[in-house]
């Protein structure tokens, strides 16, 4: 099972390294993560060999403590909105140890320094005999310094003689090396006042580092404070979805309405949101209407129609219009304590480059503390003189810190899960996210991914005599009784019209062909074309038209009344508005696309044709999904599958990554590694452009903080001395390290100003209607010349003969309605070369 604990003391990602390799000694374990920046650990252990007070010993006996987070929410320092205090009460703490460090600095600086530097001190301060009084006086001012700070001498060395120290033990050695060789100084120089010997006394005054020990642990605060002030940004995007979730819900209990804890809720309640108010809890919608604003969840900025049957998400906010929805999913299960777990997993997660960074964190402080008793050491041999050794010996201490090493990886990912999750794009691991940036080819589902999954009114072609609206009255009238799959397309259309049905009587279905009934008395037929044809009806061209049609993978239907044909409606599932500029987006960044359906090749080829997609695999068998991507992955390339039904899930969990559309089946969206909220595959383009976004930043920080260290260790160990006569002091040391780390925090909140390249055009964003259809990126074109139907069905076949182009043409009307990425020439030149004359196009 898999378990989170809170753990308390981590410092630096040595800490993070040692609390993993504790844990992942206890028996039983199999898998454990520790989340530097959450504070937080997530082990995947048997109960049935080791549970929990096990786990909490191993983390305790490595010099940390433990707890699992009910136990830490009672203390009020629970992982939701408790973790949140617990931050803002550590920034406090921190800003206040700082100021107070900084009041009693700034006159220890000024006294030990001033006589350098050249600035005006009382003449007590220069008469020798009162050398030691001021020296004295330099102690008194530190150790206030050190008391408020006492939290790196306590973790420090208790992590030390742990056998793990950490980032605390090498400010803690330098200082209290500071620290220890002044309080000797101060007894140098009582010795020397005491015995006449006033070249001791001289000597030693020079040599206190009380200054020093103050600078390095004033400096390292202030530095923690910005690098903690900074690292929260990071976790905004958690704290404001849980500042999303409403406190109380008004439900109905016995005849009434009552206001109850949201924690009290249960699923079947009838919850009442009124006007502003935030859902509560998932659920569908029983009675009222209303638009409701997703945008938080989704990051949809549009408000959204909700009636009866419709679902709700808790989070939402209500914009206008009261309704009672029932509620569904209560608790832990609603949509927005699941996008929490998942963003929370996901920053908790390590991705494959972090294990570079935990390797070297984990050998880092023992071999830095190596180097600073070799430095010093060589040192004293050198000169023989103890001041330069405990420079040099403190400067490595001091600007060794792996914090900068350490939080390379994991602000950058909690950056980039967090902007994902403002998105609408949720990624359940910082291995997908990485993983995603390697991907060369993604494979897609049609039904539901690419298409709205959906039947819908493509073409409505009347006969002459016959109007658009008569025609969709007698067919709605005919499939309003029908059990057909495009019979609700049909109605949803004369419905969207506001055409008003007729009532048929001797309705009768008849297998394979279509339907019949009487209409006002006449008789009416509903089917394709064997079933107008038995009844000896002329097709008037209209074969060629439902041809035509039946190639761009519509499904035609005839109508007739009274032995005369009445025309076509053509029937089909309509790519979504964002999917041809999603293909295109795939395309820009160098990744193959692929779909991949169980319906007939040519109905998936003609979408294929329309969206821009040059590999289709056609009727593949549910099991077979999975085979397919296995088979590209063997060819060598990385692969990820977008879907949205059961059947995709297995191939979701087979691919390098899988993407789930979010308005899919819950299977689907546990076996993905990456969730679209808005069902919108855009969002697809824009994961893989944040999952590059965030390595390249990953690569940034960690090249940036082995330079420093690479560049920092000689120059604090004195290495170029000889050449330069540079050597760091402790407390320059102190402000180069403390500055490390809040260059990797600043340059890892760069990610929270992402904004997707890939952008879908407007018209593609803007559902646009046009004969009841849903087109994008559409452009009209006038056209002469046409002056029957198989004028119209040649025009039409020229313009679908286009890549990348879908054409549907109004014969009476002398227009063309295209959508695609052609240009206006090769519009003009097709149409041309059937035979007819282009007036304009726009």
């Amino acid at each position: 099972m898999k378990q989170k604990f809170n753990v308390r003391g981590m410092t630096c990602s040595a800490c993070s390294a040692h609390v993993e390799k504790a844990v992942g000694k206890v028996a039983g374990v199999a898998a454990v993560t520790v989340n530097l920046l959450g504070s937080s650990m997530l082990v995947d252990y048997d109960d049935t060999r080791t549970g929990p007070s096990a786990i909490i010993r191993a983390v305790q006996d490595a010099g940390y403590g433990a707890a699992l987070p009910a136990s830490d929410e009672k203390q009020g320092a629970g992982p939701a909105a408790p973790a949140a205090r617990v931050m803002e009460a550590e920034l406090a703490g921190m800003k206040r140890r700082f100021v107070i460090s900084l009041v009693f600095l700034i006159p220890l600086f000024y006294l030990a320094m001033g006589h350098m530097m050249g600035w005006p001190l009382p003449a007590f301060f220069h008469d020798e005999r009162n050398v030691f009084l001021t020296a004295f006086l330099q102690f008194l001012l530190t150790l206030p310094i050190l008391y408020v700070n006492d939290k790196y001498y306590k973790v420090g060395f208790r992590s030390l003689f742990k056998g793990a120290p950490n980032m605390d033990s090498l400010i803690a050695i330098g200082s209290a090396a500071a620290m220890i060789y002044g309080v000797a100084a101060l007894f140098q120089i009582a010795w020397g006042l005491g015995h006449g010997d006033m070249e001791r006394v001289h000597r030693w005054s020079m040599d206190l580092y009380f200054e020093s020990a103050g600078m390095i642990l004033t400096l390292i605060t202030l530095g923690k404070f910005l690098e903690a002030r900074s690292k929260g940004k990071t976790s905004q995007a958690i704290t404001r979805l849980m500042d999303l979730a409403p406190k109380t819900a008004m439900v109905l209990r016995d005849g009434g309405e009552a206001e109850i804890p949201v924690e009290e809720v249960r699923v079947g309640d009838q919850v009442v949101v009124r006007p502003g108010g935030r859902i509560p809890v998932d659920g569908t919608v029983t009675q009222g209407r209303s638009s409701v604003d997703e945008s938080a969840l989704t990051g949809e900025s549009l408000p959204v129609e909700k009636l009866p049957g419709d679902k709700v998400a808790a989070a939402s906010i209500n914009k206008s219009g009261s309704f009672t929805f029932a509620a569904t999913r209560v608790g832990e299960d609603t949509t927005l304590a699941q996008m929490i777990r998942l963003v929370e997993e996901a920053a908790s997660s390590k991705a494959p480059i972090a294990k570079l960074a935990d390797k070297v964190a984990g050998l880092f402080v023992p071999a830095v503390i190596g180097i600073a008793v070799v430095t010093a050491a060589v040192w004293l041999l050198a000169t023989r003189s103890i001041e330069p050794s405990l420079t040099a010996g403190v400067a490595v201490l001091v600007i060794s810190c792996p914090c900068a090493l350490g939080l390379a990886t994991p602000v950058a990912i909690m950056a980039g899960t967090g902007k994902g999750a403002e998105n609408g794009i949720l990624i359940k691991s910082a291995e997908a996210l990485e993983t995603l940036h390697t991907i060369r080819t993604v494979v897609l589902d049609k039904t539901g991914t690419l298409t709205r999954g959906t039947p819908q009114v493509t073409d409505c072609y009347p006969n002459e005599g016959a109007t658009t609206e008569e025609l969709l009255c007698v067919a709605a009238s005919l499939e309003k009784p029908s059990e057909h799959p495009l019979a609700d397309a049909i109605v949803a259309e004369a419905a969207q019209r506001e055409i008003p049905l007729v009532p048929v009587a001797d309705f009768q279905a008849l297998p394979g062909r279509g339907i019949s009934a009487r209409l006002h008395g006449k008789s009416v037929l509903a089917g394709n074309r064997a079933m107008l044809e038995e009844a000896g009806i002329p097709l008037e061209g209209f074969d060629l038209i439902a041809e035509e049609l039946a190639k761009a993978g519509k499904t035609p239907l005839y109508f007739a009344e009274d032995g005369k044909l009445l025309g076509v409606v053509a029937v089909a599932d309509t790519p979504k508005p964002t999917s041809a500029a999603a293909v295109a987006g795939f395309r820009r960044l160098g990744i193959d696309v692929v779909m991949l359906t169980g319906d007939n090749r040519r109905t998936a080829e003609a979408v294929g044709k329309a969206l821009g997609v040059s590999h289709v695999v056609a009727e593949v068998l549910p099991q077979e999904k999975a085979r397919q991507v296995a088979a590209l992955q063997a060819g060598g390339r990385r692969v990820a599958m977008v879907g949205d039904g059961i059947n995709d899930a297995p191939a979701l969990a087979g691919a390098d990554v899988g993407i789930a559309i979010g308005a899919g089946t819950d299977v689907a969206i546990e076996s993905a590694d990456i969730v679209l909220m808005k069902s919108d595959l855009m969002d697809a383009v824009t994961a893989v452009e944040l999952s590059k976004q965030v390595i390249r930043n990953i690569k940034q920080n960690l090249f940036w903080a082995f330079i420093y260290n690479i560049i920092g260790i000689p120059l604090a160990a004195g290495v170029w001395y000889p050449l330069f006569h540079i050597q760091l002091s402790p407390m320059f040391a102190a402000a180069a390290m403390s500055l490390s780390s809040v260059c990797v925090v600043s340059n890892a909140l760069r990610l929270k100003r992402f904004k997707p390249t890939a952008a879908a055009p407007a018209a593609a964003r803007e559902p646009i209607h046009t004969n009841g259809g849903i087109r994008i990126m559409e452009k009209k074109m006038v056209i002469e010349g046409m002056m029957c139907a198989h004028c119209q069905a040649r025009v039409e076949q020229a313009l679908n003969a286009l890549p990348g182009v879908a054409a549907q043409v109004d014969l009476q009307a002398k227009t063309a309605t295209v959508t695609g990425t052609a240009d206006d020439a090769a519009l003009k030149k097709a149409v041309e070369d059937a035979g007819y004359q282009v007036v304009s196009i726009s």
